[in-house]
């Protein structure tokens, strides 16, 4: 497996597996002058945030699903191994948080979003998801966007099972958007017609998080 280094550009990012199709691995000439967002920090490792619940949940790889259902042709229902066996690719991204720290060329490997689509089919009717978290989270997203930029259902980070800390088992990656919205603890994904904002949207954060823009709140 090949790992893929994903450029960073101003709030859009180029989808991996167009850089793997022809074996591509440099970084393209038409990159901002800087990589950090302004008002970012860069931290030396990802930052555990606090979770909407009192503790982290903790949920084994064997008892893990992932339910994929409304707006789609076939509603589907994955293991952590049905997940994996779609294809794992490794990505090197920069993760910006909301909370003004950034952490450079962080390693996750996972699945393509776009590897599920394919899967449940969308229906034309469907234009969001919905991310959610077995926490009760959830966080609103613009489907046409997910398959146009890089999103990964991460099952590893740094090569390692992803830690409850950090969103284990598997968790959303959603490199050019603000961290929220790369939702921690996925056990869900619902597609429908109308947008519903999530747990951090309904309380005052932008609707849509682009870190390059600065949508930190409404």
């Amino acid at each position: 497996m090949k790992a893929i280094e994903v450029p960073y550009t101003q709030g859009k990012i180029q989808v991996a597996k167009n850089l793997a199709a022809d074996g591509r691995t440099q970084l393209p000439n038409n990159q901002p002058k800087t990589r950090v967002p302004n008002e970012q920090r860069i931290v030396e490792r990802m930052i555990a945030m606090p979770p909407i619940t009192p503790n982290y949940p903790v949920i084994p790889q064997e008892t893990w699903t992932l339910k994929l259902y409304g707006g789609v042709s076939h509603e589907l229902t994955f293991t952590y191994t049905q997940l994996e066996q779609l294809g794992l690719q490794e990505v090197t991204i920069d993760f910006h948080c909301v909370t003004k720290w950034s952490k450079l060329a962080q390693s996750f490997t996972g699945v393509d979003f776009n590897k599920v689509l394919n899967q449940v089919v969308p229906l034309a009717t469907a234009k969001y998801v919905i991310f959610e978290g077995s926490d009760n989270y959830t966080t609103n997203l613009v489907l046409q966007e997910l398959i146009d930029h890089t999103c990964i259902l991460a099952t590893k980070m740094d090569g390692k099972a992803i830690e409850p800390k950090y969103g284990g088992p598997v968790r959303a990656v959603v490199p050019h958007l603000y961290g929220w919205k790369s939702t921690k603890f996925l056990s869900g994904i619902r597609f429908v017609t109308k947008d519903e904002p999530g747990f951090w949207e309904s309380v005052g954060y932008h609707n849509h998080g682009d870190p390059w823009l600065e949508e930190r709140y409404a």
